[in-house]
């Protein structure tokens, strides 16, 4: 298939492999910006979140906890755009202890993960936000890796 921006489709695939690149280049202002000011974001075996500032402050985290390169990255979208999921391969490298989590001192890991979003589009270009985010993991695995 050709990417070409005109349909929705393309226009959810886009904007999800925006949001993975500015994630991979460490862009939070750029990852905030594809987001609706009231996204839902789902953590890994976690609470729910609602609103940019909470997104903003879970960035803060993860950029003091850790160094990540989303990898083989794979987007897959519905015909509307609407409901789009993503597959990669995280490397990463643990920085400093997270809540709740094992002592950091560097530790590497690789781990597979996934993501679901949905898009809000706004007008009938085709433009859009991502509206939710529910990421997912295995803790288990990620823990065996750091202990």
């Amino acid at each position: 298939m050709r990417i070409d921006g005109n349909r929705r489709h393309d226009r959810g695939t886009e904007l999800v492999l925006a949001y993975y690149a500015a994630f991979n280049r460490g862009d939070w202002d750029g990852m905030l910006g594809l987001l609706a000011d009231d996204v839902v974001h789902d953590l890994n075996e976690g609470p729910r979140e609602t609103g940019r500032p909470a997104f903003a402050a879970f960035l803060q985290r993860m950029h003091r906890c850790y160094r990540e390169q989303l990898l083989d990255i794979v987007v897959m979208a519905t015909a509307d755009g609407a409901r789009v999921a993503a597959e990669y391969v995280v490397h990463g490298e643990y920085l400093v202890a997270d809540d709740g989590l094992p002592p950091a001192n560097g530790q590497r890991y690789v781990l597979p993960g996934g993501a679901f979003f949905d898009v809000a589009f706004d007008d009938a270009g085709g433009n859009g936000r991502i509206a939710r985010v529910t990421n997912y993991y295995n803790l288990e695995d990620w823990l065996r890796q750091v202990r």
